[in-house]
């Protein structure tokens, strides 16, 4: 299990040095067999294997295989309506597609065609490295999630999982700072279940009734991130008292309680305090002050009815008390006062505690306040992946206030900087500059490759864009899924988001470009799939920029409640060769598990022959039916948003940390430090820029 997580994340193997000499022919052909999959391995990695006797190399060689075709999506059959496809729709006749369409409709049995040989695969160069690793290493990567100042993934809680179970003396590992309270509840709700949880570590982690209230939803496997209420579990007595010791240490109970008051009711019919109210009285206290609807001032009333008054000072006074608080409220506050200077003045004081990414975000916001144009788009917390655009109606804020807040900022961020160790001589890559950071990856999907939500990458060399999905149906904890159809579209965006054409089941061809769908297939017992191509060059010639790439639930299950679903994107350069799904040209694939029924897992921008990482769901309610047709709407609105994002870049980020404590140079072979795309610290090191750079 170990191997799987360090090969997923980080393309690296733990081999142990073995007293045997592997013989070559066996060695040669693994690695012909993983080529197949886009991978190889280092030359280190080579010799490491070659000491292995016979016994040992076959059983990491299949766990290998098994891992990297599950990575790409080779792990499944791929047998489309169309196995001819792309040529055999491009050629049939419209009668032919429509005929065969109603036919599988009405017997849910897919068309017999002769499947006709294809040409060999040309032979592809792009092959990712895998390198020889460490345990120290791999355990190194847990404890940067650890300590990351950003929410985790799903994926991160597994493998936070896995490692906490495989490694013994985890809890002398832990990191001596989990900043993040998210991650605070979900590592002891872990390290608890596993019976390994150090015994100071709540008194270290766990200080305010919300941190409580998420180690409880952790517990009943809910969202801690506590965007959406959760159903808890019933605890032991055991666990009803630690968590209303817990409760009892917490300052400021009852104030911090109303902020999520009827949850707190829902845990309180739970975990019976007043049972205990002789042993935890101001637990008690508490509770009767919420089920009673007893008057509470509190903090953020006091600073509302400042603020109410028109007494922004004052107002300003008051947060003073709360630095992160304070930096939200920001702007705000400065357009309501009449002396800016003097709020400006306040948080300078503050700016030292406000936590990092808080600070970065307000840095990018304030000098890039006139940047954002008609729309502003967030990102708002939660499981699901989901986008918000709002009229950009900011008032305007004077030039030397915006000026002096954004410099507030960056003074703070540099100094905290500086304190760290030095970088030595810091190369950039200029591509950085189209990486966001990452902030919050809570909702990130299960990804071959994973970055930041509006982060850009480049698309390699070839013609086509192949995109697919494979999807099953059957039972999801014990429960019937039903027929499930999954519909694969394609959406074309002229450069000003005006639509030009979609491919989907509903127009398996292109009159004008040279894109088509590979069929329409309704039903999975078996899983299915369905593929589409779009030739780039076809859509330039007609001014065509976006491609937007939807996933629709037509039969409107949740993918959450499949038993599988994924999709992804190829590059090929002769769509005729090779098969339809070669793992080799695999780009990416993700998994598909929101809780949702319409997903944009990527965008393409053709101009800039550039791939727009998106991964999120669609909000809006479709028309009539859950197909591209009755979502074109908020599809060209979430395209809009993703593609005009005002956001701090990796590149921002990295140099503001060479300026406090290092020396750039212009080349990255003079360099002690290297960020950039593929050498260094790269995009993909997620948990490595949460946990030192954030």
């Amino acid at each position: 299990m170990k191997n799987q997580i360090y090969l997923r994340r980080k393309n690296k193997l733990v081999v142990e040095k073995g007293q045997h000499e592997l013989p070559v022919s066996y060695l040669a052909a693994a690695l012909r067999n993983i080529e197949c999959l886009g991978y190889t391995f280092s030359l280190e990695l080579l010799e490491r294997i070659r000491t292995l006797s016979e016994a040992e190399f076959f059983p990491l060689y299949s766990r290998v295989v098994t891992v990297l075709k599950e990575m790409v999506g080779a792990s499944r059959k791929y047998k489309p309506m169309y196995p001819n496809f792309p040529k055999q729709v491009m050629e049939a006749s419209e009668g032919e597609l429509y005929l065969l369409t109603i036919i599988h409709y009405l017997t849910l049995q897919l068309p017999v065609h002769e499947v006709k040989k294809r040409l060999p695969l040309l032979r592809e160069s792009r092959l990712k490295v895998i390198h020889l690793g460490t345990d120290e290493e791999l355990l190194q990567t847990g404890m940067d999630l650890l300590r990351a100042k950003s929410s985790l993934s799903p994926q991160d809680k597994e493998d936070l999982a896995v490692l906490f179970a495989e490694y013994e003396g985890i809890a002398e590992a832990l990191p001596k700072e989990i900043p993040h309270k998210e991650n605070a509840a979900v590592a002891a709700s872990i390290l608890l279940r596993a019976d390994k949880l150090p015994p100071r570590f709540f008194a270290t982690y766990c200080k305010t009734a919300t941190d409580v209230l998420r180690l409880a939803v952790a517990l009943s496997d809910g969202d801690v991130s506590l965007a959406t209420p959760a159903k808890f579990r019933k605890f032991s007595r055991a666990e009803r008292r630690l968590l209303l010791r817990l409760l009892e240490a917490c300052p400021n109970l009852a104030e911090d309680m109303l902020r999520y008051k009827g949850r707190w009711i829902r845990l309180g019919e739970i975990l019976h305090p007043f049972e205990y109210k002789d042993r935890y009285p101001q637990a008690a206290e508490a509770f009767d002050i919420l089920r009673n609807n007893r008057r509470l001032e509190t903090f953020n009333s006091k600073v509302e009815l400042a603020l109410a008054r028109g007494e922004v000072h004052e107002a300003a006074h008051l947060l003073v008390q709360r630095p992160g608080e304070f930096a939200r409220r920001l702007d705000h506050l400065l357009r309501l006062a009449e002396d800016g200077g003097e709020v400006l003045r306040l948080f300078a004081q503050v700016a030292p505690s406000v936590s990092t990414p808080v600070l970065l975000q307000a840095l990018n916001h304030f000098a890039k306040r006139e940047a954002y144009g008609k729309w502003r788009t967030f990102f708002p917390k939660g499981e699901v992946a989901k986008v918000q655009t709002i009229a950009n109606e900011l008032p305007q804020l004077a030039e030397d206030i915006r000026a002096s807040a954004a410099r507030i900022c960056r003074e703070a961020l540099l100094e905290r900087f500086s304190a760290l160790p030095s970088l030595g001589k810091v190369y950039i890559d200029p591509r950085l500059q189209e990486q966001l950071v990452p902030f919050s990856q809570r909702s990130a999907s299960k990804a071959l490759r994973t970055i930041v939500r509006g982060s850009r990458l480049p698309i390699p060399d070839g013609s086509t864009i192949r995109f697919f999905t494979w999807w099953k149906e059957g039972l999801v904890n014990n429960v019937p899924t039903g027929r499930v159809d999954v519909d694969l579209s394609a959406v074309l965006y002229d450069a000003d988001w005006k639509y030009m054409e979609h491919i989907s089941y509903t127009n398996l061809r292109s009159a004008k470009y040279r894109a088509c769908h590979s069929g329409d297939i309704v039903q999975a017992p078996n899983g299915a799939c369905e593929f589409i191509d779009v030739d780039i060059e076809s859509v330039r010639k007609y001014g065509g920029r976006y491609v937007v790439m939807s996933l629709n639930s037509f039969t409107s299950q949740p993918y959450c409640d499949l038993p599988e679903c994924y999709a992804g994107w190829m590059i090929r350069s002769e769509p005729e060769s090779g098969e339809i799904f070669e793992p080799q040209t695999v780009q990416d694939k993700v998994d598909i598990a929101s809780r949702s029924t319409i997903c944009i897992p990527v965008i393409l921008d053709l101009a800039e022959r550039q791939v727009i990482w998106t991964d999120v769901a669609l909000r809006s309610h479709p028309l009539y039916v859950n197909n591209v047709e009755g979502n074109r709407s908020g599809m060209e609105w979430m395209g809009r948003a993703l593609t005009t994002l005002v956001k701090p870049t990796l590149y921002e980020l990295f140099s503001l940390h060479a300026q406090a404590r290092g020396t750039l140079v212009e080349r990255a072979e003079d360099a002690d430090t290297i960020f950039s795309m593929n050498e260094g610290i790269t995009p993909y090191d997620l948990e490595k820029i949460m946990a030192d750079f954030l």
